[in-house]
């Protein structure tokens, strides 16, 4: 496999036909450039959506506006949440869906190719925002590129396997689009900032 060239694979498999178009999104974003401004209608509406659309009706969107506040609600963020572990169910059911079409080497080429094509900018956005918002804080930095990336793939996983645009990620990976940063949801409340 390793003699394939990317370029080539994503051609011939009408399965991968839409990352390059999907890369040229994630690298074209205003990644963060909406952290801590008043939410528009539109955030709110795909912000109501998320937590029923994840399993969790309760959680209401709140609207962080403070980079310390986020970065509290990042750092407590449990990763065995019951929120993380019906992000993880979501992430593994599409991974069975895109290996039922694609094998593994082909999985994981394909999704190295759109980490390594997209990180560089996420990373770049994230430096930028906080240079912006005047943060002088490498792990918030560190924290807000992680969840973008992670974000990235969640969305792939829903491009690539053809999912409905209400899927959780789908809606995540828009708020991310809108220049917001979906944190998770903690108890009753869909923290985003």
């Amino acid at each position: 496999m390793a003699d394939i060239d990317i370029d080539d694979l994503l051609e011939e498999l009408p399965t991968l036909s839409g990352v390059a178009a999907f890369i040229a999104v994630v690298n074209n974003m205003h990644w963060f450039r909406t952290l801590g401004e008043t939410p528009s209608d539109n955030d709110r509406r795909i912000a109501e959506a998320y937590g029923p659309a994840l399993g969790f009706p309760e959680a209401e969107p709140a609207f962080l506006f403070d980079w310390e506040d986020a970065a509290a609600a990042a750092e407590s963020n449990d990763i065995n949440s019951p929120s993380w572990e019906a992000e993880e169910q979501l992430r593994a059911s599409l991974t069975d869906d895109l290996l039922a079409v694609l094998d593994e080497d082909t999985f994981e080429m394909v999704l190295t190719h759109i980490n390594e094509s997209t990180i560089p900018a996420i990373e770049a956005a994230a430096e930028d925002a906080a240079d912006y918002l005047r943060i002088d804080d490498g792990e918030f930095v560190r924290a807000a590129a992680g969840a973008a990336v992670q974000a990235v793939h969640q969305a792939a996983l829903v491009m690539l396997t053809g999912a409905d645009d209400d899927h959780p990620f789908a809606l995540r990976f828009r708020l991310f689009e809108r220049g917001r940063w979906p944190i998770g949801v903690t108890g009753a409340s869909f923290l985003i900032y």
